[in-house]
């Protein structure tokens, strides 16, 4: 369960098998590719406002929307409801409310002001369709904030620490700034401080030489996975270590540079655009947005990867592991950059068939 020169390798034994229809729409002439592992794919819900991530509370389904700074509940049924807003949101650009976190009985969000991006946590109260937010505690402020590259994903590591990824907000340099926070993977206590075992003694910073890294993700033997965006050339998927220095921006893509970690896996970013990313039974599924497709990656073999739903729903954004093992995936069609079709955005099933 869940706790690249450029050349994508697919296992040859995930031919594609099933095709199905979709919405009527532009998409409509290209069906969901299947590959063999899906038991089917189907719609929980319409009409999100440029939802950016998604995480399980219980039975229940936490969504945040982009630009509206709410955040939603949704049901087994698709039944969603707003479960609060989180002030101070200022949407512009690629920032807003972005990535979210549970933790027990509380919710950690990753959003945009007019000064920085920062992170709050919030209580969560009510019982299972009528979920309340309550009021937040900043835990982290200053992270740089532009109107591109912000970063924002967040997610607790099996370790109970708090993982944060940070863009470099259009300032190149700043990625090897071990000093500053933008271009990093930072890693934190639930309250916003630096663990004692931290790689540089004192700092939030975990990994560094990043450009706008978006997903996050662990496998049950502990390796850290994370998707970046690249610039012009390549899009990665990295191994990330404790003090790690990424190479952003020397390089990018796999360069085979001294002092700089290659990416396990690089893509053509017009065929990528990773963003949000789980793992369940043996495999990593990462969200492409300009690639329209969900790349399914083994764990025993993260230099090779096939497509999923290539087309299919347009942009995808993020995913998580719903408690029935189904994958849940968000759709990014109406932040500005897709093509938004008939009841977008919406939440895509993938039911797993392993």
């Amino acid at each position: 369960m869940e706790f690249g020169t450029g050349v994508l390798l697919v296992t040859s034994g995930l031919a594609c098998a099933l095709l199905c229809g979709c919405a009527p729409d532009e998409r409509s002439e290209q069906a969901p590719i299947r590959t063999g592992v899906s038991g089917g794919d189907s719609t929980v819900t319409e009409n999100l406002e440029a939802p950016w991530s998604i995480a399980f509370h219980g039975s229940s389904a936490l969504v945040s929307e982009r630009d509206s700074a709410r955040i939603l509940e949704i049901g087994a049924d698709g039944t969603h409801y707003e479960v609060g807003v989180v002030d101070d949101v200022e949407a512009s650009g690629e920032g807003g409310l972005l990535g979210i976190a549970v933790r027990e009985e509380q919710l950690f969000a990753y959003y945009t002001t007019g000064r920085d991006n920062r992170i709050d946590r919030f209580d969560l109260t009510g019982a299972p369709g009528a979920l309340v937010l309550g009021s937040g505690t900043t835990i982290l402020t200053g992270l740089p904030a532009a109107a591109t590259h912000n970063g924002g994903r967040i997610a607790f590591g099996p370790d109970a620490m708090l993982y944060a990824t940070v863009g470099d907000a259009g300032n190149r340099p700043t990625a090897q700034d071990r000093a500053s926070l933008g271009g990093k993977i930072l890693r934190m206590t639930p309250d916003g401080r630096a663990p004692a075992d931290n790689p540089i003694p004192g700092s939030l910073v975990y990994s560094y030489g990043h450009r706008n890294p978006q997903g996050i993700t662990w496998a049950p033997d502990g390796r850290m996975f994370a998707s970046e965006f690249g610039q012009n050339t390549w899009d990665e998927l990295n191994l990330i270590e404790p003090g790690g220095n990424y190479g952003w921006p020397e390089v990018e893509g796999i360069a085979g540079r001294p002092g700089f970690i290659d990416p396990v896996q690089q893509w053509k970013p017009s065929e990528a655009s990773p963003s949000g990313m789980t793992n369940i039974d043996g495999f990593v599924y990462l969200t492409n947005l300009r690639g329209e497709r969900l790349r399914r990656i083994p764990l025993d073999d993260p230099a090779s990867s096939t497509e999923l739903l290539n087309g299919a729903y347009g942009r995808l954004r993020d995913v998580a592991v719903a408690p029935d093992g189904s994958l849940w995936l968000l759709s990014n069609n109406t932040d500005g950059r897709g093509d938004p079709a008939a009841g977008d955005d919406r939440i895509v099933r993938l039911e797993l068939d392993n």
